[in-house]
């Protein structure tokens, strides 16, 4: 079995026993070829790399200039290659296991003033060709911050789950993950209007007998629904409307936003963590950065030497 073949089979493996979602598995399969294709070049494969062969092409990675997350995400996928290879019986060991990661820079999210994400909203009632449009970009923006819902997830969201005015909204996250996460009353109506949108729409495609779309954001493309890159380039065009720096604002900037208001208004970062989709709170305490202002207003307000 070639080394195409072992990452091949390891996707398979993920998506079939991991639920892993297809954006995870392309970044695995980018990881993985470029770590073959550094093998490959020095006359070896995944089957006779050593400990000190991976330990080398970290390095290598390192010299490229490559962030410490994607270091170490390269070393989770070799990682979890390896391991899977060693349960498969295709090696009697895992050459990766024991090699520590770069870690991760603790850098503070990119985020948006309440003020600039109220310009953001308004500005995208008024932003497309028509009103189906301003419908359509409301809505996205609305469950966007008040969900803090990743862009795959917002873009994905089948029809079925805005169905009888929900007050809580099911999203199914990374690896098939369901959670709840309760709506806004702004969202809510956004998404009210939008749903008759859409369901005049089912309601033409079958009197016509043509195929109907089974997503909330329906597009004619492959996938069924519209794709990321396009409500990139459409968060962007609303935040030049809104007078935004468009350098400020991404789908990923309003998910930051949501855990940031949340936490400042005084959430528990455990409701949090779950709204967000996070598996473990270490994830979701980046956004603590927010309390440092109020906890030390707190403080001296209250605390008795203060005053002083």
């Amino acid at each position: 079995m070639n080394d195409m073949h072992w990452i091949s089979a390891f996707l398979e493996a993920q998506a079939a026993e991991r639920g892993a979602a297809h954006n995870t598995q392309l970044a695995y399969a980018r990881d993985l070829r470029d770590y073959s294709g550094w093998l490959t070049a020095r006359g070896l494969d995944l089957s006779d790399a050593t400990r000190v062969d991976v330990e080398n092409y970290l390095v290598h990675t390192d010299a490229q200039g490559l962030s410490k997350a994607t270091r170490a995400r390269r070393l989770s996928a070799i990682r979890q290659l390896y391991r899977f290879a060693f349960e498969e019986g295709l090696r009697t060991d895992n050459p990766a296991i024991q090699i520590s990661g770069p870690g991760r820079d603790k850098r503070l999210p990119k985020t948006l003033s309440t003020a600039e994400v109220d310009l953001l909203l308004d500005a995208a009632t008024r932003h497309g060709r028509n009103r189906n449009d301003w419908l359509r970009n409301t809505c996205l923006m609305q469950l966007l911050y008040a969900t803090g819902m990743r862009v795959t997830e917002l873009v994905s969201l089948p029809l079925t789950a805005a169905k009888g005015d929900p007050r809580m909204l099911l999203i199914r996250g990374k690896g098939g993950k369901e959670r709840m996460v309760p709506l806004s009353p702004p969202a809510r109506e956004a998404l009210r209007l939008w749903l008759a949108i859409r369901e005049d729409e089912e309601t033409e495609a079958r009197s016509k007998g043509k195929p109907h779309s089974a997503f909330l954001f329906a597009s004619r493309g492959k996938s069924g629904h519209l794709t990321r890159h396009s409500f990139y380039i459409t968060i962007k065009d609303i935040a030049v409307a809104a007078g935004v720096s468009p350098a400020k604002v991404t789908p990923h900037t309003l998910r930051h936003a949501f855990a940031t208001h949340l936490l400042a208004n005084g959430a528990d970062l455990r409701a949090i963590q779950t709204f967000l989709g996070h598996a473990d709170v270490a994830t979701t305490e980046i956004y603590t950065h927010v309390l440092e202002e109020r906890l030390r207003e707190l403080v001296l307000e209250h605390h008795p030497m203060a005053n002083e």
